[in-house]
């Protein structure tokens, strides 16, 4: 008696506990809403190999970045916090239409670090919205582009270089010469063209006038505050100010924060890091290092490059 007294309190036991516990279960919990805050800080080009540049933005890199956070449900937008000064034309241009692409699925907001300027404003100009503190570089709309002259260096070095080409201006930009006035020609119709393909985009991007940014595309850099008043920036802030940016343009009042974090190591910044070691072992200076890592460039293509 007392056996079967016990088996019906523990069935009604377990009969209370499963009341409790499973209503629980069933109740529809509100999913996780997430920010997603990408670093984006370095030269912008399409490997980071450099063995002196430091970090880099490259396209795979932010096509990664991109994916994650298109693939993530939770992620209702991101912030991308950009510290650059820009780089490889073709690389900028590939990063922005990455980001325009995204754009289609979930709202960007940009925040700009200490400088964000020439590539970096590039590729912030079509994001939803632009936040920039006050002291920030941005701006420096402009296209730069050099062919070195090291001819008279090979001569004290005694080193002769005898050129065989098929096409007359094949060799205009490995630098062993002087440039003929048709060659500058060229290069200056070549700056030109990626000159205003930089306005057109800054132009869409900022819903201004082609001749309203080319009278601000000066290659000049503005501080945040005097971008907001030349319409280049929307809002003066910090991250926090971006996040509720994103966080208004997702149509939420709160959400998760979650920061991606970049990649520790890459191949290309071991080889770069064990480059620049054995060469600083070998006695090359850092000027050294720069030299021949520009020499090693048989094109020295135009940049959206700040150069400060």
């Amino acid at each position: 008696m007392k056996k079967k007294k016990g088996i019906i309190i523990t069935v009604c036991v377990l009969a209370l506990v499963a009341a409790i516990l499973v209503p629980l279960f069933l109740i529809p919990r509100p999913a996780v809403k997430k920010i997603a805050v990408i670093p984006l800080t370095g030269t912008i080009t399409m490997e980071g190999s450099s063995s002196y540049s430091g970090s880099t933005i490259t396209p795979d890199l932010v096509e990664s970045y991109l994916r994650r956070a298109k693939e993530d449900a939770a992620v209702k937008a991101v912030v991308l916090r950009i510290e650059s000064s820009g780089g490889e034309i073709a690389s900028c241009q590939e990063i922005l239409w990455q980001i325009e692409r995204f754009k289609e699925a979930k709202p960007v907001v940009v925040c700009m670090g200490g400088t964000a300027a020439s590539g970096g404003y590039y590729i912030s100009s079509k994001a939803n919205k632009i936040v920039a503190l006050p002291s920030t570089l941005t701006g420096s709309i402009g296209v730069i582009s050099a062919v070195i002259n090291i001819e008279e260096l090979l001569e004290k070095l005694g080193i002769k270089i005898e050129i065989f080409k098929g096409g007359e201006y094949k060799d205009m930009y490995r630098g062993f010469r002087e440039l003929t006035p048709e060659e500058r020609v060229i290069m200056k119709e070549m700056v030109d063209e990626y000159y205003e393909q930089f306005v057109e985009v800054v132009a869409e991007g900022r819903g201004l006038s082609k001749e309203d940014v080319r009278a601000l595309a000066t290659g000049q850099a503005y501080t945040g505050t005097k971008a907001k008043e030349l319409g280049l920036v929307d809002e003066l802030g910090d991250l926090d100010k971006a996040i509720d940016l994103a966080l208004e343009l997702a149509g939420l009042e709160e959400a998760m924060v979650e920061y991606y974090r970049p990649p520790r190591f890459t191949l290309w910044s071991l080889l770069g890091l064990v480059d620049a070691i054995k060469m600083r072992i070998s006695g090359f200076s850092a000027q050294d290092i720069l030299l021949l890592e520009i020499l090693s460039h048989s094109y020295r293509q135009p940049l959206f490059l700040y150069l400060s």
